[in-house]
């Protein structure tokens, strides 16, 4: 997410922003006509909440004051802070990449919440600010799925996502694998098996298949 004369572009590098191809028309729109057609949810019958993650790319107080801006415009169907408490919505915004954490946890009132990482597990961030805890798998594990996960690594993997829980904190991980194959479905079933809440993917439709073979 770029924030280019005024515009939020949705694009990885900056090079490849185009005019016109923002956060609103992308994501904000489209969820908030689907949460209109859908009775207030964005799947039909469906209470829990869409967790959509905004990764700010360039400055990240003047990209998050302008993404609190454009998500005021969308309110009816956003989760919120206000005066200490949370009013869960239909979609939730996290807040990735760069994140103005003081700004963010100074708020009396926001739209968005933070995306912590594996140096605040334990930390005393509430679940009101922090509801995820994201961090990249090759920096704290050293398995890629070929032959036993380590006993080690199973257990801190285990030890990571209770103390996530504990404070939570839902727990995502990229840069796992994700070329199809043996490698990527052992991690998935290590991940899954952990209690991992999100399972990282460009795969959609071998996950929803693995997910559901798993029952």
């Amino acid at each position: 997410m770029w924030l280019v004369d005024g515009e939020l572009l949705v694009a990885h590098d900056l090079e490849d922003v185009v005019p016109g191809v923002t956060l609103e028309s992308l994501y904000l729109d489209p969820l908030d006509d689907l949460v209109r057609g859908r009775g207030g949810s964005v799947y039909p019958g469906w209470s829990g909440e869409f967790q959509l993650l905004v990764d700010i790319k360039g400055d990240a107080e003047q990209t998050w004051s302008a993404i609190e801006s454009e998500l005021g415009e969308h309110r009816p169907m956003l989760s919120r802070f206000s005066n200490g408490k949370v009013k869960q919505g239909a979609v939730s915004v996290v807040i990735s990449g760069n994140r103005p954490l003081a700004t963010m946890a100074a708020a009396q009132q926001r739209l968005s919440f933070y995306d912590g990482r594996a140096t605040d597990l334990g930390s005393p961030l509430p679940s009101s600010l922090m509801p995820l805890i994201s961090n990249n798998w090759t920096q704290l594990f050293s398995w890629q799925g070929v032959g036993e996960m380590p006993a080690g690594e199973r257990a801190k993997l285990r030890a990571y996502v209770a103390t996530a829980h504990e404070q939570g904190a839902r727990v995502r991980f990229w840069a796992t694998p994700d070329r199809p194959g043996a490698a990527r479905d052992a991690v998935w079933t290590e991940l899954a098996d952990a209690g991992v809440d999100h399972i990282n993917t460009d795969d959609l439709p071998a996950l929803e298949a693995f997910l559901s073979a798993r029952g």
